[in-house]
């Protein structure tokens, strides 16, 4: 399981050029959903109009070396380290999930398309890495939905409690759980194999096909609000805003990003 290209043994009852839509028809429900997402709940709008209000109230203009050095901010510590998350666990499991989720998904598309019969193997590093992926999204995402949850933690809810801003996370977790039995039973040969394999499609549409309805396209709004969060502090124009409250986060602060990565 562990050296082993699980989809191209699959492809012995499924055709790779089946695969290989299904992957196409997956990023193309993504760009939709995040299309109507931003549209339906005009949130591209509303940054924009934030974006044109800041400006009336910049006090000084940032250079191009200067923009150039706020992106790399940005994309170091807002992106790859998730500094926005000021509680330690709630970072690692976040960070968990999100290299998994990059390793799992990036691992998938290269074996489908390039390596995706017995005919042509794979290489080694390919499975290693959708393995490894799977694992990580696993170990992030029940240790944020059993432990770290704030509606768990503080709040004393249910960890069974679902709603619908969970669709996105709970997805994902089922996605990789039910990937990762379906490799482990398909490498021994268990007749339950094709079972579970079906579980993990459904749930891998779930994850790509919902986009408007979870939290999915948030992750390609984060980075621009984080960049303009930025240029608003070093040009002047957030100086009229309250300061915000970053450390020590506190249940109340927490408790408004209870269901978010």
């Amino acid at each position: 399981m562990f050296t082993s290209n699980p989809y191209a043994e699959l492809a012995a009852f499924i055709a790779p050029s089946v695969m290989q839509t299904y992957i196409v028809v997956m990023m193309i429900l993504v760009a939709v959903g995040t299309i109507y997402d931003v549209l339906h709940k005009k949130s591209a709008k509303y940054f924009l109009n934030n974006m044109r209000k800041a400006k009336d109230n910049v006090t000084r203009e940032v250079g191009g070396g200067e923009m150039v050095s706020l992106a790399i901010q940005t994309v170091v510590v807002d992106v790859l380290t998730s500094g926005e998350f000021c509680n330690v666990r709630r970072r690692i499991a976040h960070l968990l999930t999100m290299y998994g989720f990059v390793a799992y998904v990036a691992a998938t598309a290269i074996m489908i398309f390039y390596y995706s019969t017995l005919d042509t193997p794979a290489p080694a590093i390919l499975p290693q890495l959708w393995t490894i992926g799977a694992l990580m999204i696993c170990l992030g995402g029940y240790w944020f939905w059993f432990f770290i949850r704030v509606d768990v933690a503080a709040e004393g809810n249910s960890r069974f409690r679902i709603v619908r801003a969970d669709l996105f996370v709970l997805s994902l977790i089922a996605s990789a759980t039910f990937g990762l039995l379906w490799a482990y039973l398909q490498s021994t040969g268990n007749s339950w194999a094709m079972v579970l394999f079906g579980l993990h499609v459904i749930a891998t549409t779930v994850l790509f096909g919902a986009v408007p309805w979870s939290k999915f396209a948030h992750m390609f709004f984060k980075p621009a609000a984080a960049f303009e969060k930025r240029l608003s502090a070093a040009n002047g124009s957030r100086n009229n805003l309250p300061a915000p409250a970053d450390k020590p986060e506190t249940f109340g602060n927490a408790g408004q990003q209870s269901h978010h990565y």
